[in-house]
């Protein structure tokens, strides 16, 4: 996985850097990213984010990220229960909150969800993470 990682911002950074775009922060947001994913994430989501089953949902092309983000951010950390629809699945299973998570960490997440599979090229700011969790209802 260390390796995957590696490479694949190793390739953003090649691909940024030839269009004139390269930002250092990016490089370590996927960085960090892919290692709280997998570390806080990918158990149910699945390392390559096609979900589990009818149990958990895909993030990977996934209709719900879209538009979506401080939604994303709230669960993130306060977690879910109740029914959502996913590429028009319903997925009834609860989703904990990950509260010790900083808003920093929930950020480089985010960044490495959307770049990975919604194709964004830009790391998500922590002042849009800390805007959107204070939108939060708990």
């Amino acid at each position: 996985m260390k390796l995957k990682g590696f490479i694949l911002t190793g390739i953003a950074a090649i691909m940024m850097a030839a269009c004139g775009k390269y930002d250092p922060r990016l490089a370590q947001y996927m960085v960090q990213g892919e290692r709280l994913y997998n570390l806080n994430c990918s158990n149910c989501h699945q390392a390559d984010g096609k979900g589990f089953g009818l149990l958990y949902p895909p993030l990977a092309n996934a209709d719900f990220l879209k538009g979506n983000k401080d939604s994303v951010i709230c669960i993130i950390r306060n977690g879910m229960s109740g029914p959502v629809t996913v590429n028009g699945q319903i997925y009834d299973q609860a989703m904990p909150g990950n509260e010790k998570l900083t808003d920093l960490e929930i950020a480089e997440i985010l960044t490495y969800i959307y770049v990975t599979w919604e194709g964004e090229d830009e790391a998500t700011d922590v002042n849009m993470v800390r805007a959107g969790a204070g939108r939060c209802g708990s």
